[in-house]
């Protein structure tokens, strides 16, 4: 019998849990849901210990549907939302729910830390910019502001290296989320002692910084009870759930491109030489080697999720999709901006807000959620036109998350980029990569190639229509620019 993969993915909405045959076909999957809370305006809060829990709940139930022997699986990648910070104490104990990628509360640090380091020193040494949003700047709230936390805390885990330590109780910082500290040389992939020293950062609370790939150890005895999985499973670092959308989609050798639509929207352009743009996220890959230049918007599959729940919850996401079918490219006018929490790359700017413009009389549910579709792809483009200009190379992108598989949005977004998009056969893009991870370094694969070659196969293609992407270019123009009269007034809010 085949060995098998489990990959586990920490979203912001819930975790899923998958299992994979080497060609990538799906045995099972499962999900399980969770909270965010939002305690003050700018903050946005998860408890890790939910997060295992759901893992747990979620791997049993797999494991029981399915009937698969826990012994056939070979090894367990995850990956996990971005820019967590979560201070365990020299138990393991979580100390404290972990503000998430959606959290600005930091802002005040971000700007003492530009002022008294220098804004230039530090994008030099990180490629990335310093904002509210990344990891140390809330490890550094914790200081400030938490003194305990900080004080008790042992270390600093990402969501990828929570789940991780429950599972094997080991303790380590995948290299692909290492660029949310701020105080991580992007050329290097290693921690900077001085920059450390400088921003006030106490240097023992970052991990051991390992390959996404590398085996970090086995499932214990403990994690055996409480999920499922059998004692002595292998588990490996993980990485983003960007970076493992990336991989699992295939997107592996320089200037290959993914876009993803989950509860956030966004591309990765795969790429071989460092190249650092102040307006986008540079990260590595979890593909040794490689690097990856990032943009993120909040405006993804959040964005439709929150039309139907607040707006019509009689409808469910397929009628939505229908309705927004019948509107024109560029939706008569109407134009939505999809800074539901702020937004980040390229403007970066944690005080914007979602926008609907151009609303009269004639205009219908089916223009407003057009408008939503075509907001968060006006996002895409903005990002994939900011990494053009600085040096990327793309040609066609992949796409990945829940909103691949919707057809009409996926040709939104290339109408409107005026890039082909290729869509691959599985919607788990994610936990695919996580899954491949573990199986690369559990010798599955022969190496990183072998394994998209293996599970990646492309099922239906779309083409960009000229005549749509001319309306859409008058549409972006009016996007681009309500941004740039209503910053200021977005600024006081």
């Amino acid at each position: 019998m085949n060995p098998l993969l489990l990959g586990i993915d920490i979203g912001t909405s819930s975790c899923k849990v998958a299992l994979f045959e080497p060609d990538g076909t799906v045995i099972a999957q499962e999900n399980g849901e969770y909270s965010v809370f939002y305690p003050k305006p700018g903050w946005a809060e998860q408890d890790p210990d939910d997060w295992w829990g759901a893992v747990c709940a979620a791997t049993k139930t797999l494991l029981e549907k399915s009937g698969v022997d826990p012994k056939r699986i070979a090894g367990v990648g995850i990956d996990g939302q971005s820019w967590s910070a979560i201070p365990v104490d020299k138990d393991g104990k979580c100390l404290c729910s972990t503000p998430i990628w959606m959290d600005t509360r930091a802002g005040g640090v971000c700007k003492e830390l530009d002022a008294n380091i220098g804004a230039d020193k530090i994008f030099e040494i990180c490629g990335n910019p310093l904002q509210p949003a990344y990891t140390l700047p809330k490890i550094l709230w914790y200081k400030r502001e938490r003194p305990e936390i900080y004080e008790n805390a042992d270390k600093i885990l990402s969501a990828n290296g929570y789940i991780a330590y429950r599972l094997a109780g080991a303790v380590t910082q995948d290299i692909s989320q290492a660029y949310g500290y701020h105080c991580f040389d992007m050329r290097k992939g290693k921690w900077d002692e001085a920059l450390c020293a400088e921003a006030g950062l106490r240097r023992s609370l970052l991990p051991e910084i390992v390959p996404c790939h590398q085996i970090i150890g086995s499932v214990t005895a403990e994690a055996s009870v409480q999920c499922g999985l059998a004692a002595g499973t292998p588990v490996v670092a993980g990485g983003l759930d960007a970076a493992c959308g990336t991989l699992g989609a295939g997107v592996i050798h320089n200037g290959e491109t993914q876009e993803q639509g989950g509860q956030a929207g966004g591309m990765s352009i795969c790429i071989d030489s460092y190249c650092a743009d102040p307006r986008l996220i540079l990260g590595y890959h979890v593909v040794p080697d490689k690097w990856l230049l990032q943009g993120g918007t909040v405006g993804g599959g959040g964005v439709m999720r929150w039309l139907q729940s607040e707006l019509w919850p009689d409808f469910d996401i397929k009628e939505l999709d229908q309705e927004a079918a019948v509107i024109s490219p560029g939706s008569d006018g109407l134009v939505f901006l999809p800074y539901m929490a702020g937004e980040r790359s390229p403007i970066w700017d944690a005080k914007a807000k979602g926008v609907y413009y151009g609303l009269d009389y004639s205009k219908t549910r089916g223009h407003m959620i057009r408008a939503g579709l075509e907001g968060a792809a006006f996002s895409l483009r903005h990002n994939l036109e900011t990494a053009e200009r600085a040096g990327a190379k793309v040609m066609r992108l992949r796409a990945m998350g829940g909103a691949a598989n919707s057809r009409l949005w996926t040709q939104i977004k290339s109408d409107l980029t005026g890039k082909p998009i290729d869509v691959p056969a599985s919607d788990t893009a994610t936990t695919l990569g996580a899954a491949i991870l573990a199986g690369v370094a559990a010798g599955v694969y022969k190496d990183f190639d072998d394994a998209v070659m293996r599970t990646v196969t492309v099922t239906r293609i779309h083409e960009p229509n000229p005549e749509n992407k001319k309306a859409y270019d008058k549409t972006y123009a009016t996007y681009l620019e309500l941004y740039k009269n209503l910053k200021s007034t977005m600024q006081k809010g």
